[in-house]
């Protein structure tokens, strides 16, 4: 049942307590919304309708929406992205490989608050590694400045490993969003050796002045403990886990939960 207009829902979790709607966090919430799109066009037409979801993610609390349009636009077509432009009233994220061309346009054309890097292959179906910012440094500094010289922050896909963010830093970009992947899986078994690469890149990223984000296969069981240990965490990005929870939750109740996940006195 949707709540009277003007009012906010209770929020249920997953203990099925009820606490008030979450207002501010210290760490943003960007919700990927790519499983969405899956989901729309396994059946063709416009269910569910992906600008709405958007849209009412933003109200639910979503303190950002991120997109990754892939050439074969399995999932995100690059006709959503430029539909999602004038509609969206929190931060714009757009994710994807600068060397293709068509994704460059794109994110020019669309002209996002952030474009985050990522080193896909064409077919590649999740993102599974982060950019050798030095093998390829002379290509992300013509990159970075390229998006930087239109207005649009910049963040570097990269593994936990201090070189590859101070790599990052040299060629200009202005945040490293840290593949978490690893962290999910070693958080499982040893989450104190899992979380501390993640700790020497992030106060390497804060000492060279860059923005920190994460994203990849953060939870609602391992992002507090992350949120927690990591210092200058600015944004994640979650999606695959959070549309999942949603199924459960509903979606309203899904991101606060998210949300409480990121609250320091949580």
């Amino acid at each position: 049942m949707m709540p009277p207009s003007g009012r906010k829902a209770a929020i249920l979790q997953p203990d099925f307590c009820f606490i008030p709607a979450l207002t501010f966090s210290m760490t943003r919430l960007s919700v990927n919304i790519n499983k969405i799109a899956t989901l729309r066009n396994s059946r063709g037409g416009n269910n569910p309708d992906l600008l709405k979801v958007a849209q009412d993610l933003e109200v639910f609390g979503a303190e950002g929406i991120t997109v990754h349009p892939r050439p074969d636009e399995r999932h995100i077509r690059y006709a959503d992205v430029r539909a999602l432009v004038p509609l969206l009233r929190t931060e714009f994220n757009i994710e994807g490989n600068p060397k293709e061309d068509t994704f460059v346009n794109l994110v020019l054309e669309a002209n996002p608050a952030q474009v985050t890097l990522v080193p896909d292959a064409t077919n590649q179906l999740t993102s599974n590694h982060g950019w050798d910012t030095h093998g390829e440094a002379d290509f992300l500094k013509q990159s970075i400045a390229r998006f930087k010289a239109a207005g649009i922050r910049v963040s570097v896909f990269v593994d936990p490993v201090v070189s590859l963010v101070e790599g990052a830093a040299a060629v200009g970009a202005d945040r490293v969003e840290l593949y978490t992947e690893a962290y999910a899986k070693g958080f499982l078994q040893h989450p104190e050796a899992a979380i501390a690469p993640y700790i020497k890149a992030a106060e390497t990223a804060h000492r060279l002045g860059l923005g920190l984000n994460a994203g990849h296969d953060l939870d609602l069981h391992n992002l507090r403990y992350f949120a927690t240990h990591i210092p200058h965490l600015l944004e994640v990005s979650i999606g695959h886990a959070l549309i999942s929870d949603a199924l459960y939750y509903g979606l309203e109740n899904t991101v606060q939960l998210y949300r409480k996940q990121l609250q320091p006195s949580a």
